[in-house]
């Protein structure tokens, strides 16, 4: 089928647009001449099968979204969502949006290739019945499938979650009203990416949040999760299957005067479960373990911050070395990514150069220091 170029020029005009770019910038990234890029969007013209090539790079999405004819998500998905959301999503968070799908197409791919796809993949029929209610047999039922007993707390969620098919990364968006979004990826599937600029308990709680929109919402493509829409039926379900699943009935049950709380033990217990002090409140009063009164007490305090270790970033590395992992995190590059991506190299899966590219580095360089943080070590010749 021959290339029609004027969808091919109304894909690349859509794309420049859902990121808020112009020709000029577009042209200075490209390498592409602007007279060029405007007879290209207009479909006057048609670019070679290199600056196809280029341009698929340059939007960090498979080259054949631009030779077929055919409308593809996550195109579609992310157009729809950035007009739904209109100024909810900067510039900077609608390329965040797109480095995020792109990591997660690619985790997929490298999942594939080494033969780690998830095994433990996890259904849920929803039935009837009130939304909240719903969300909380999810999450008892999730917990079951994870094989957590009834007072467990699952301390790695983020593994949780990858073991089921879910690709989950963090990554740094300026909006803070946006908390999270899922994304229903037509290769890779279940996407969750939670903002890295919150508190890394309150990541956890985003994280468990945005799962069951992955679970119960998947066909409807994509969720975001804002602050000024807790009181939504679908984000109070998930709320529900967050706290569920973090804070388990039979868990809080089991805390020694579970009725009985002071600032003090607030903080303990909270810690303990690696949940704000809030969710903890909300949790108790669910389980008729506390009044209104309590649970503001509970509520009133905060868990030092000295005292919340982010999973990927261990306080027994150096502070160097704990400042550029940070910097990697906000960027989305979790360790398990990082890890997926050198062992695909080491394997010979991967060239250097497309390792650099799947780390979102800009050469050999940044890639050499890369490798240095995390203990690898690079073949000779780039």
């Amino acid at each position: 089928m021959p290339l029609d170029q004027q969808r091919l020029g109304q894909k690349l005009q859509r794309y420049r647009n859902q990121f808020s770019r112009t020709v000029a910038e577009v042209s200075e990234a490209t390498g592409i001449n602007q007279e060029r890029l405007r007879a290209y969007e207009a479909g006057t013209s048609a670019p070679s099968g290199d600056e196809i090539l280029i341009f698929a790079d340059y939007y960090m999405c498979d080259y054949k979204f631009f030779i077929s004819n055919e409308k593809l998500a996550p195109f579609e998905e992310t157009e729809t969502m950035f007009r739904r959301y209109g100024e909810e999503f900067s510039r900077e968070d609608r390329w965040a949006v797109q480095e995020f799908l792109f990591l997660s197409e690619c985790e997929h791919f490298l999942q594939k290739e080494l033969g780690k796809q998830p095994q433990k993949k996890f259904s849920f029929t929803a039935g009837r019945g009130p939304l909240a209610k719903i969300g909380e047999l999810a999450a008892i039922q999730l917990r079951a499938h994870q094989g957590h007993p009834n007072t467990g707390i699952p301390l790695d969620i983020y593994k949780d979650f990858r073991s089921i098919g879910l690709h989950i990364f963090r990554r740094k968006l300026t909006n803070s009203n946006i908390s999270g979004l899922f994304v229903n990826h037509p290769v890779a599937g279940g996407c969750i990416l939670v903002n890295y600029d919150e508190d890394v308990y309150r990541q956890r709680f985003t994280a468990a949040h945005e799962a069951c929109h992955a679970i119960l919402d998947a066909d409807d493509g994509f969720v975001v999760s804002l602050g000024s829409q807790r009181q939504r039926d679908v984000e109070i379900r998930a709320n529900k299957f967050s706290s569920h699943y973090l804070a388990p009935s039979s868990f809080l049950k089991a805390i020694p005067q579970a009725r009985t709380w002071n600032k003090e033990k607030a903080v303990e217990w909270a810690n303990k479960l690696k949940v704000s002090t809030q969710v903890l409140a909300y949790a108790l009063r669910r389980e008729r373990l506390v009044n209104a009164d309590t649970m503001n007490i509970v509520k009133s305090v905060r868990v030092p911050k000295k005292d919340k270790v982010d999973p990927e970033i261990p306080n027994t590395l150096a502070p160097q070395s704990q400042k550029r992992k940070r910097e990697l995190l906000e960027r989305g590059l979790s360790n398990y990514y990082v890890a997926l991506c050198f062992e695909s190299y080491r394997e010979g899966l991967i060239s250097a150069a497309r390792l650099a590219e799947m780390l979102l580095l800009r050469g050999e360089s940044e890639l050499t220091v890369l490798a240095d943080l995390y203990g690898e070590r690079l073949k000779y010749g780039y």
